[in-house]
């Protein structure tokens, strides 16, 4: 563990990249950032992904599909904000330019950047 204390970690991976939007490939996505959420929880960690935060908020604000105009404006920058309360932002998964993203402004908030969850140990 890097801290005695419980670190809150943003797992940013893919979720869209790669999938050409096709709803089982971004479950798969979804599913392996999730995973890595529970392992981080179960080190004494509070995961968070920003899509927990973004899709609700999408999803209410009245987005009529991925990539609309209501979409794009909530998406990312919710886990943009959401960077701001984390003491680290871990990456994940394959391509994708909403993780590295997540990660630039990671690194411009000062905050730790990993890239594999056995950093955390």
């Amino acid at each position: 563990m890097i801290d005695e204390k419980p670190l809150m970690i943003l797992v940013a991976g893919p979720y869209r990249s790669g999938t050409n939007d096709d709803p089982a490939l971004i479950q798969k996505n979804i599913d392996a950032m999730n995973e890595t959420a529970f392992k981080i929880y179960q080190m004494g960690h509070l995961p968070v992904l920003g899509e927990w935060f973004a899709l609700p908020l999408i999803e209410t604000a009245g987005s009529k599909e991925m990539g609309d105009r209501i979409w794009n404006e909530l998406f990312h920058p919710v886990a943009i904000r959401l960077i701001s309360k984390c003491d680290v932002v871990l990456r994940i998964g394959g391509a994708s330019s909403g993780a590295d993203e997540m990660i630039k402004f990671g690194k411009e908030k000062g905050k730790q950047i990993l890239y594999d969850i056995d950093e955390l140990r």
